[in-house]
């Protein structure tokens, strides 16, 4: 059987039906992380001028890729050519070369990434949920340090189960649940920010610069919290590196670019209006002095059950935000495994399973055995390297130039055979070299990061 006509029988055999609002929901559950609540944070960095802009700068820089990346989905006709399932197909039909494979490299490196990332947040989140109950019972000034570690064995197991689900087209359930929770818990730092700012006498220091030098900071530390702040607000915004997955999990009719680019308008506009929210008015509650995430940060204390339904909102969140970034490295090292081995029955063969309330489930040892590998995988390492986000920091500011900028306006570029040197090809190519600078002070600020962890590095002894 040729390759093209097995290709063409495996995509009859995937159903797809998402609609805009199944993708917008994917986008708002991707993009929207629990980084959502360090914001204030970055603000505090940047001032009122730089950090409003910086929100609206590269809210629209990614609205354009985005839609850029919408038209690539069907190649060389946007609504009959072939389906571009993945990032790295749809970048070596339309770039070829050797360009796919660097872009193979930056997005799977970003998805482990982020998956050990967020099993080292969710477990902050658990910690802070004690804390607070900690801290309600006996005092702000208690001694409340509680370990990470057994948090994320209890996020590990969850996922090991959660991990069984077929295929990305099988989470759009998932994904809603896990958007709601994103807008529950920005909402509650919302809340949380408005009645500080209401309380009587209260009174903070802002600036249109943020921190100032020689009186809160010194230079070189005005210089990292810049560069880190401007990173964070960048890549915050980042969810091309399943944007393909997303639109393949659409309905044919009408044109997936179509539906795509408006669940683009609307996850990107969303995230947006939460982030800026989030933000702006994290800084006006408290001023240069905001903590790192004013809900595992301590920002606020009371009402702790409301602060512990945020950080619960922030869980489920993250237990959604996993299989969305899990999935595609499912598929990838599976698909792989039954080309080398078509006629192995361990990768193969598949057991009915009756699971009550749910349906039959078809088991599949090779599937069990290795996405459980995996979860165990990335839990050891997030338990290993407690400070693990500022390597998670490092690789996005590696992956975010490549797969959210680079990719996608050269696809766009060779896909219209725009002429060199004209006006749009200039404008193009200086957001290029804009976010390549941004980029490079990610990957400083984060190397700076890591090696000021590493002064305290003991591993499993995460607190």
């Amino acid at each position: 059987m040729s390759p093209e006509r097995s290709h063409c029988i495996e995509d009859s055999d995937i159903k797809r039906t998402g609609t805009w609002l199944t993708a917008s929901a994917h986008i708002v559950t991707t993009a929207i992380g629990s980084g959502v609540l360090s914001l204030a944070w970055a603000v505090a960095q940047l001032g009122w001028i730089g950090g409003t802009a910086a929100l609206i700068i590269f809210s629209l820089i990614t609205l354009l890729t985005s839609f850029l990346m919408a038209d690539c989905y069907r190649y060389p006709d946007m609504v009959h050519g072939n389906r571009n399932s993945t990032y790295m197909k749809m970048v070596k039909t339309i770039l070829g070369g050797v360009q796919y494979k660097y872009c193979g490299l930056a997005q799977y490196t970003n998805l482990v990434g982020c998956t050990i990332g967020y099993t080292l947040t969710a477990a902050i989140s658990m910690v802070a949920m004690k804390k607070s109950d900690c801290f309600h019972k006996f005092g702000h000034q208690a001694d409340c340090n509680i370990s990470n570690n057994q948090f994320m064995v209890i996020f590990g197991v969850s996922q090991i189960f959660l991990s069984q689900i077929p295929n990305f087209h099988d989470l759009s359930w998932l994904s809603i649940i896990a958007a709601i929770m994103s807008f529950g818990y920005s909402f509650i730092g919302i809340v949380l920010s408005i009645a500080k700012i209401a309380e009587k006498g209260h009174h903070v220091k802002t600036s249109l610069t943020g921190l100032v030098v020689g009186v809160e900071v010194t230079r070189t530390e005005k210089v990292w919290n810049t560069f880190q702040a401007i990173a964070n607000i960048a890549f915050a915004y980042t969810f091309s590196n399943v944007i393909a997955e997303i639109e393949d999990t659409l309905k044919p009719s009408p044109p997936e670019n179509q539906v795509m680019k408006t669940a683009s308008l609307i996850g990107i506009a969303s995230s947006t209006i939460f982030y800026a929210s989030c933000g702006l008015l994290g800084y006006a509650a408290f001023g240069n002095n905001a903590p790192g995430n004013f809900l595992t940060g301590f920002g606020f204390y009371e009402p702790f059950w409301l602060i512990d339904i945020g950080n619960l909102f922030i869980i489920i969140h993250l237990v959604g935000a996993y299989q969305v970034f899990a999935q595609p490295i499912f598929s990838l090292v599976e698909s792989w495994a039954n080309r080398r081995w078509p006629e192995n029955k361990f990768m193969t063969k598949e057991y009915p399973v009756r699971i009550p309330l749910v349906g039959t489930w078809r088991m599949n040892m090779f599937k069990v055995i290795w996405r459980s590998t995996y979860v165990v995988f990335t839990t050891l390492v997030a338990m290993l390297l407690p400070f693990f986000n500022n390597i998670v920091g490092l690789i996005g500011a590696l992956c975010f130039f490549p797969l959210t900028v680079y990719f996608p306006i050269e696809m766009y570029l060779t896909r219209v055979k725009l002429p060199k040197y004209s006006l749009k090809w200039i404008v193009m190519r200086l957001l290029v070299g804009l976010c390549f600078i941004v980029a490079l002070m990610g990957v400083i600020a984060s190397i700076q990061g890591i090696i000021l962890g590493l002064k305290t590095y003991r591993p499993f002894k995460s607190t």
